[in-house]
């Protein structure tokens, strides 16, 4: 049945990782061949060479831990004892000794600076530059590390080595993000893992929220979690990373946070969180199979076996609601805003990697940084491995996605699968282990809530530039109707509406929610509308966008006044667009 499934679809196997190797091979090589012209890799099941630019080895932490460094903590001197400072001391100017604050955006910049000054030579380039500014105008800072002098900034894309983007500090509370990719910049630039940069190109964020950092809160300037503005694109910060990802379409993109370690789990289950890190990659409709499969096999159990080989302790990302009654735990969401998830939805492995950090200050800083750069370490290593194949499997889904355009189902929604496991925690007082029973929503398996025919493409009325702008700046083609046409459509008609209600995060503003039926007809396409066509590699962020009745929309948030101003077109077009790009 998966045979035919795949001759009659032209697309990957849905359980392929369960027959033997032999067999993937010869089927994805025979197969994927006869439906384009770049064949999806293999899946290499043996060991991968040792890459050059290894970490510095670091010898197992010791058992017994020094005084925190700083800070009240909230919990006793026997949980601090489970976390000790790694060997290793990592010496940014915000991990000086004696240093109260981390390091300001101007050291950031000293620093970068400092680094692409020495790290240049006819085989390496290291070049600053301004990504944007915040709301209150300070730099949003990068550094662009590559061993191919010849790419230029004002053509990125130019390389023919995978593109990795690391991003810091989205949350101004999470300081260890910014201070372990300090670290990254360096060895990457005169280090130990100089020798990478033969086979990727690294791009390096360290402060994507210096305003946030600055005040020592989570949200940006004017109050938004830009973690969760990936597809809105409401904050400059948010935009500036959607124009480096559109610049320089990464194969991995990486997101460095810190999680909460006490807070809710000390109300609710009394106890404190016992992991060093918490990891997950891109879990929401519509992402590609295989890019999944390359985040799970290529990237997630790789990083994980680098912890433990550091003493280091990891599980997937987690969070529960702030609903003291609430005890469910739950995954990283579904719901296509974060960057782990539209960056995904843009054909990139999208990972988040989460240090212990929030409401702890400096406390464990060092072990903290440890652990990021241990986790990061391993994540470009695994780019390195895998650099042909990267490239090679981001364009076949590419063209996958593209093809699938008037045909089938899209899903608009999809719900975290619930269950139960055993969780580990820390006693707050004596340091021991509890394994808590909890109710777990699971985002690795989805099910979808909420689906609808795919069109051909989306058109939108001539006042929508709002969010053609954002659409744009999603890497999506908008293109303007030059000449009047007609289309087959499905058009909007609401049958519930509520108003006024909250965002799925706190701090966020209300939102329209509407429930709709869809009509087919045909419909005007009026000079100087509006057309996204579904043909495309990054698709799917249109479906995010513009179907309505979704809480994540663009008409639910917002920057769609009425249901009038888009319509679904069911057939392919004929039409003279205006070259506007």
């Amino acid at each position: 049945m998966l045979l035919r499934s795949f001759l009659r679809r032209c697309a990957p196997p849905r359980r392929l990782s369960s027959w033997p190797a032999s067999a993937c091979t010869a089927l994805a090589a025979a197969l994927l061949t006869a439906c384009s012209s770049t064949p999806l890799p293999p899946w290499p099941t043996a060991p991968a060479a040792q890459t050059p630019g290894a970490a510095r080895p670091v010898a197992p932490p010791p058992p017994v831990a020094p005084a925190p460094s700083g800070g009240t903590p909230p919990y006793g001197a026997s949980v601090s004892a489970k976390f000790p400072d790694p060997p290793t001391v990592y010496d940014t100017p915000g991990l000086a000794p004696g240093r109260r604050a981390f390091t300001t955006n101007a050291e950031l910049g000293q620093w970068l600076e400092s680094i692409a000054a020495q790290a240049r030579s006819p085989n390496k380039l290291a070049r600053v530059f301004h990504a944007g500014k915040s709301q209150r105008g300070a730099p949003i800072l990068g550094l662009l590390l590559t061993g191919d002098p010849a790419t230029d900034r004002a053509s990125p894309d130019t390389s023919d080595r995978p593109t990795v983007l690391l991003i810091g500090a989205q949350h101004g509370d999470e300081p260890a993000s910014t201070e372990a990719l300090l670290v990254i910049s360096r060895e990457l630039a005169q280090g130990m893992l100089e020798g990478l940069l033969k086979h990727i190109q690294v791009i390096v964020v360290p402060r994507a929220n210096p305003d946030g950092i600055d005040a020592g809160t989570r949200n940006t300037a004017n109050g938004v979690d830009m973690n969760h503005d990936h597809l809105l694109l409401n904050t400059p910060e948010a935009r500036a990373l959607a124009r480096l990802v559109s610049e320089y379409r990464p194969v991995l993109v990486v997101e460095a946070h810190e999680f909460t370690v006490a807070g809710r789990y000390l109300q609710k289950f009394n106890a404190v969180q016992r992991y060093d890190a918490l990891l997950q990659y891109t879990t929401t409709a519509n992402y590609p199979e295989f890019l999944t499969r390359a985040s799970q096999e290529w990237y997630f159990e790789p990083m994980t076996q680098a912890l433990t080989a550091q003493g280091l302790t990891s599980d997937w990302y987690y969070t529960t609601p702030t609903d003291p009654q609430d005890k469910r735990i739950s995954m990283g969401t579904a719901q296509p805003d974060t960057g782990r998830n539209v960056n995904g939805l843009k054909n990139a492995v999208s990972l988040m990697i989460a240090t212990r950090g929030v409401g702890i200050g400096r406390m464990h800083i060092q072990r903290r940084v440890h652990t990021q750069v241990t986790a990061i370490t391993s994540v470009l290593k695994s780019t390195v491995k895998r650099a042909t194949d990267l490239k090679r499997v981001q364009s076949f889904v590419e063209r996958e996605v593209s093809t699938q355009a008037c045909r089938d189902q899209v899903v608009l929604e999809a719900a975290a699968t619930p269950g139960q496991r055993n969780l580990d925690f820390l006693d707050p007082e004596t340091g021991a282990q509890r394994s808590i029973h909890v109710d777990w929503d699971s985002t690795l398996a989805l099910r979808p809530t909420k689906s609808r025919a795919r069109p051909c493409g989306y058109w939108l009325a001539a006042s929508s530039t709002a969010a053609v702008e954002r659409l744009r700046l999603l890497g999506l083609q908008v293109m303007r109707i030059a000449e009047s046409g007609t289309a087959l459509a499905e058009t909007y008609h609401e049958t519930a509406h509520e108003s006024g209600v909250r965002g799925p995060i706190a701090g966020d503003p209300e939102t329209v929610r509407v429930q709709v039926a869809v009509q087919r007809r045909a419909i005007d396409l009026p000079a100087g509308s509006f057309y996204v066509p579904l043909n495309q590699p990054r698709a799917h962020l249109a479906v995010a966008a513009l179907e309505p009745d979704t809480p994540h929309s663009y008409f639910a948030n917002r920057v769609l006044d009425e249901l009038a101003q888009t319509a679904r077109i069911m057939v392919p077009v004929s039409l003279v667009f205006e070259d506007t790009e």
